[in-house]
């Protein structure tokens, strides 16, 4: 396990940001089940560790009722390897995460479980606790969300909550996610490597904010689509970018 508190090189400059989610062979087009878990791995192609929680979301991603994805961070690049999908995007994140949550815990392989708690990505059964931890509180995960492709448009609707009122003040995201991405690592501790790196997203377009009601919203496939891109996720998230809480619904469409 690589941490940024092991490292003279970390300054804690990372900014803030949101963003989640990735794909699921076990989908078929036009069919959906809502997931009981979002999991997010932060992950570096410059992460001796990594591996193995690599092929971890692999096989959650293979589970319809989870959402995997992985977010490669780029603050090991300088070790001697440029990870060729990370964005600073996913560091941001994991630091906002580690803010919201107080403990300032940031390393890699990393899972943020539901947007409520972290484990060591690596360990399967950790993960499978966690997923049943953050199920029973409050607002995780409860609301029914859908996406679904339309000609060039792609439809998100994103039902009324019935919690009360003080949970309902969230932010609704696509995510354009690759579902397999093989990499072959030339430099670094995993020098020589071949991997493949499941539902990596791939870019984030924020489509509204939700405030308890339902609601729908039409985005341009074009705004989700790009070479390398075969599957959308769509996620409605209480808080906000910059301070991101429990997931309370998501979804998941193929594109092709």
């Amino acid at each position: 396990m690589k941490s940024l508190r092991d490292t003279p090189r970390w300054t804690g400059a990372l900014g803030a940001c949101i963003a989640v989610m990735f794909g699921h062979n076990a989908f078929a087009a036009g069919t959906q089940t809502q997931p009981r878990a979002v999991v997010e791995l932060f992950t570096s192609q410059g992460c001796s560790s990594c591996p193995p929680a690599d092929r971890i979301i692999g096989d959650l991603a293979r589970d319809p009722s989870v959402i995997a994805l992985s977010m490669p961070v780029d603050y090991w690049d300088y070790l001697g390897w440029k990870d060729t999908l990370a964005d600073s995007r996913f560091s941001a994140r994991q630091k906002a995460y580690s803010q919201m949550r107080g403990d300032r815990d940031i390393y890699t392989p990393q899972a943020v479980v539901n947007g409520a708690t972290q484990v060591i990505g690596s360990d399967a059964a950790k993960i499978k606790d966690a997923i049943g931890a953050t199920k029973q509180r409050t607002s995780v995960m409860t609301v029914p969300v859908s996406i679904s492709v339309s000609g060039k448009h792609v439809n998100v609707t994103v039902a009324a909550s019935t919690e009360a009122s003080n949970y309902n003040h969230g932010e609704v995201w696509i995510c354009s996610v690759s579902r397999s991405v093989p990499i072959t690592v030339g430099r670094g501790e995993n020098r020589g490597r071949e991997l493949t790196y499941y539902n990596v997203v791939r870019n984030w377009l924020k489509v509204g904010d939700w405030n308890g009601s339902a609601a729908s919203w039409t985005v341009p496939l074009e705004n989700v689509s790009r070479d390398g891109v075969d599957a959308a996720v769509v996620y409605v998230q209480d808080g906000s970018r910059d301070r991101p809480g429990p997931m309370r619904g998501a979804a998941f469409t193929s594109l092709q």
